[in-house]
């Protein structure tokens, strides 16, 4: 695990973006977590990529540096404060400000707005309790062969914890299960940062 974190190196502007978020009391996806996400978004040459928290803008760099050149990434909070520092923190990454759009608001508000079947990718890293309509709005969002990402799937390590009934990790275990038994996901759980929940639209 440590040499998984370890071999996914960052630049200056990661660890800015990851110091910034520190700060501001936020959770970014580790260095192996945003490692795959790239990799996701660049094995389905994604151009249109929905991030649903968009924190200080570590894994909006670690995505946008996966995607096609002309690739937009739409990244939603309900902090307009987080999206003015990931705002410059896009920038600093080389990113022109037409590769993101940036959506303050609740994501459950926003995403009923958003396009059926034009998304190549969606990453949930939002509250745990709306994981599983996140999940179900993903579905109606990506296209076939479309990838939905939830980090957080190892709840704290509690999943496996038959006695956690904690909120959050009964989420959790339910958008998990759900997953797994729909006949429209291909899915695999990824055990890089906080684990990955990773599921493919059939």
């Amino acid at each position: 695990m440590a040499f998984a974190e370890a071999y996914a190196s960052e630049d200056v502007v990661l660890q800015t973006a990851r110091s910034l978020a520190h700060e501001l009391g936020l959770e970014s996806v580790t260095p192996a977590a945003g490692s795959v996400l790239r990799l996701l978004a660049a094995a389905g040459n994604a151009k249109a990529v929905v991030e649903i928290g968009t924190g200080a803008g570590v894994s909006g760099i670690w995505l946008l540096r996966g995607m096609r050149t002309d690739g937009v990434l739409t990244t939603i909070d309900v902090e307009n404060e987080h999206q003015r520092i990931a705002r410059r923190i896009f920038v600093e990454a080389g990113f022109a400000p037409s590769r993101t759009r940036i959506i303050t608001g609740r994501a459950l508000d926003v995403l009923p707005r958003l396009a059926d079947g034009v998304y190549d990718l969606v990453f949930v890293d939002a509250d745990a309790t709306e994981f599983t309509a996140c999940a179900e709005a993903a579905l109606r969002l990506l296209r076939p062969g479309g990838v939905l990402v939830v980090n957080g799937a190892m709840a704290g390590g509690r999943i496996s914890d038959p006695a956690a009934r904690d909120v959050d990790t009964l989420t959790i275990r339910e958008t998990v299960r759900v997953v797994r038994e729909s006949e429209e996901w291909i899915p695999a759980i990824i055990p890089s940062g906080a684990g990955l929940l990773t599921a493919v639209k059939r």
